[in-house]
């Protein structure tokens, strides 16, 4: 099971579809499998019939996205399921119209351009099952599929699944329900949709790995490979905005392109990469105001967990007037994503991971990233004691830029690039909570400008102080770990 994000619910205004994060894992079972004794409650028994829509190429399939339209006890949904990090989110329309909705095509542009939809297969499901439970809290569903494909009024092939969906189990409860389940007689999955097996397509392989020797070109066209296609997975998410990890993970993939591709400046053609990257900046300052919010809203929501309830009430207005910004920001960002602009980007880096423009040069891949290494190494040794918030900002942007520079040149450095990159992010992350420590603060002060009451003064007196105290924590964590980053670098460099 992969490892993975709780989805956050984003702080968008309610949109008219439905939509929630899926965490699943799919086992391979015999035709004599039975579920085995579960503690929990009995499913009922459903037929589900779903007709799946795609182009004629499987455009979606082939990006792991799914369009239906189900049909269960006489209700009508168009569900899309899509990226989510390494889960899904599935999106629903309650709707009977007999062709997919507009309001999901347009989540969809950049992977159907002008194709049409058409339905592909027809698939009747009757699944049963048990939720799980642990004490009185719902673990996980644990269903028994059998799966008819239908095509022409036919019933053309029969293949029974069986699926774990979290509810609310963690980790270790859910790892001890699969090996229950493999105990039963349950294998490895395949990894393919019901939609895969329905229309005999081949699992979606990764791109293949270049060979340590290979041309610092070919380890940049392959990374550049694994972040267009994250970028591109995320982005029907980030257009919807319910999940506030759909941005996130954009705005990685975003920042990714744009240090890998200042990596390999040195064998690039210069007007052509710095023309990228300046588009990529723009990118990154679309999505940068809303992440930020995000962050600062699930911060003072968890803050308002903790305190009294008369206090709690001022938050909550304050967390009120941060979502209704955050409203307004998404109309921002999704006004940018259907720019010309934005476009125009998206078909330049489909075309720079299949060519990109380069100049001759004899620099090697971990030659690249070992100049990035020692940019980020002179910027820790230039830290004082005491640095000021603007010196650990600009060293949180050189130690990310060596990190993603070190990702690029792993296949060629092996283990210690690994352990470097490791190393890297247990800094980065304390360098994260400073800088969010900083940027509450100022949303601390707003707060006070928004709710001037004595009340709200001294509570934002209090959450100022635990900013303060996350950036002191922040700091003392730092110390060992610049030591970690930079013996890390020395054997991956020398």
């Amino acid at each position: 099971m992969a490892q993975s994000h709780k989805p956050q619910k984003s702080p968008v205004s309610p949109s008219p579809i439905s939509s929630h994060g899926e965490r699943e894992l799919k086992l391979t079972i015999e035709a004599d499998f039975r579920l085995p004794q579960l503690p929990g409650t009995a499913l009922p028994r459903r037929l589900l019939i779903s007709t799946y829509y795609d182009t004629v190429a499987y455009d979606l399939a082939r990006a792991r996205i799914t369009l239906r339209h189900r049909i269960e006890r006489g209700k009508r949904a168009w569900q899309l399921k899509i990226p989510l990090g390494d889960d899904r989110q599935e999106v629903e329309v309650v709707d009977s119209q007999t062709d997919p909705p507009a309001i999901l095509q347009a989540l969809l542009i950049l992977h159907l351009g002008h194709r049409k939809l058409v339905p592909v297969v027809t698939l009747r499901v009757w699944r049963s099952g048990i939720l799980v439970r642990r004490g009185q809290v719902p673990i996980a569903e644990v269903v028994l599929d059998h799966a008819m494909v239908v095509k022409n009024g036919t019933v053309i092939e029969h293949f029974r699944e069986l699926e774990l969906e979290q509810r609310q189990g963690d980790e270790k409860s859910l790892h001890s329900l699969e090996q229950h389940l493999r105990e039963a007689g349950a294998s490895d999955h395949d990894g393919r949709p019901k939609l895969f097996r329905a229309l005999s397509l081949s699992a979606p392989s990764p791109a293949a790995q270049p060979a340590p020797k290979a041309p610092a070109i070919e380890h940049l066209k392959y990374s550049l490979a694994q972040h267009v296609g994250w970028l591109l997975a995320h982005d029907p998410g980030t257009r919807l905005g319910t999940e506030i990890e759909s941005l996130h993970q954009m705005r990685v993939a975003t920042r990714r392109l744009r240090a890998v591709l200042r990596t390999a400046r040195p064998i690039l053609l210069p007007a052509w990469v710095m023309s990228l990257q300046q588009e990529l900046k723009w990118l990154s300052e679309v999505l940068g105001p809303a992440r930020d919010l995000d962050v600062q809203i699930a911060y003072f929501m968890g803050e308002s967990a903790g305190l009294p309830l008369r206090d709690r009430q001022l938050l909550t207005q304050f967390i009120t007037h941060l979502r209704t910004q955050r409203a307004a920001v998404q109309q921002v960002v999704l006004s940018e994503l259907t720019s010309a602009r934005y476009l125009q980007l998206i078909q330049r880096l489909q075309h720079a991971l299949q060519a990109p423009s380069v100049v001759e040069s004899p620099m090697a891949i971990s030659e690249l990233a070992e100049s990035e290494f020692k940019k980020a190494r002179k910027a820790i040794r230039r830290i004082r004691s005491s640095p000021s918030n603007a010196a650990l900002h600009k060293v949180r942007i050189k130690i990310k830029r060596a990190r993603y520079a070190a990702e690029l040149a792993r296949w060629v450095l092996g283990k210690p690039a690994i352990r470097f990159m490791k190393a890297a992010r247990a800094i980065q992350e304390q360098l994260g909570i400073h800088q969010d420590a900083l940027q509450a603060e100022r949303y601390v002060r707003q707060f006070v400008k928004y709710s001037t009451s004595v009340k709200a003064g001294f509570l934002a007196g209090r959450m100022a102080e635990r900013q303060r105290y996350r950036r002191a924590a922040a700091r003392n964590e730092m110390i060992p770990l610049f030591k970690t980053l930079l013996k890390r670098g020395k054997q991956a460099w020398g």
